[in-house]
């Protein structure tokens, strides 16, 4: 079993870094592989609605930004994902919200039912925010979110900071003790023949005709 954790900070080894390692201690502890994949400074295209993916295609962007590509083949081999983000403006960002709309649009990328979770660091506030737009990717893909003791958000303006944090370290670790507990679970039911719900075709109703 193996998690991935993908750093949507443009700081390899900041705050968001320094949370990440955390919960990734405790994944390993607990016998599941794991793997930090850090999605860079350089500015990501968002998706532009072209519809060009539609059933299974790449994205046309693919080329121009590799990055997305890369972690779309590491999200679909992967049996858990975790997103952290610093929180900018009260919100994720904004590189890290590109991606992941692309990553997550379309029918290329294999996801539903791998536990998610998400994790944001903060100076001080904006973090709840930033955890309601980083759950509802997973949300709409029908991923469980794994929960911990308390929102999953770290503190401090560096990473010294943060390993001061001690509360935050713990719901890190908590974090990871819980998907470590369901990505069992779930290997323990399809060992048993339980499979994913039926999912019926998907139905869209426009408000405005």
């Amino acid at each position: 079993m193996k998690v991935l954790l993908i750093n949507g900070s443009p700081r390899p080894h900041g705050c968001t870094y320094t949370a990440l390692k955390e919960t990734e201690k405790t994944l390993n502890e607990a016998g599941i592989e794991t793997e930090i994949f850090h999605i860079g400074a350089k500015a990501i295209q968002g998706c532009t609605d072209c519809g060009a993916c539609a059933g299974g295609k790449p994205c046309v962007f693919d080329k121009e930004d590799e990055v997305v590509a890369i972690a779309r083949k590491k999200v679909n081999e992967a049996d858990g994902i975790i997103v952290g983000s610093p929180v900018y403006f009260a919100g994720p960002n904004g590189n890290l919200t590109a991606f992941l709309n692309r990553l997550f649009y379309g029918g290329s990328v294999n996801c539903a039912g791998k536990p998610a979770a998400a994790i944001v660091s903060a100076r001080r506030a904006g973090t709840t925010a930033t955890l309601d737009v980083l759950n509802k990717y997973f949300i709409i893909r029908g991923m469980p979110i794994v929960p911990s003791q308390y929102w999953c958000m770290v503190h401090g303006n560096s990473p010294d900071e943060v390993a001061q944090d001690k509360e935050g370290l713990q719901i890190m670790r908590t974090l990871g003790r819980n998907m470590a507990w369901l990505l069992k679970c779930i290997a323990a039911g399809k060992a048993a023949g339980i499979t994913l719900p039926e999912r019926e075709p998907r139905v869209s109703t426009n408000f405005v005709r």
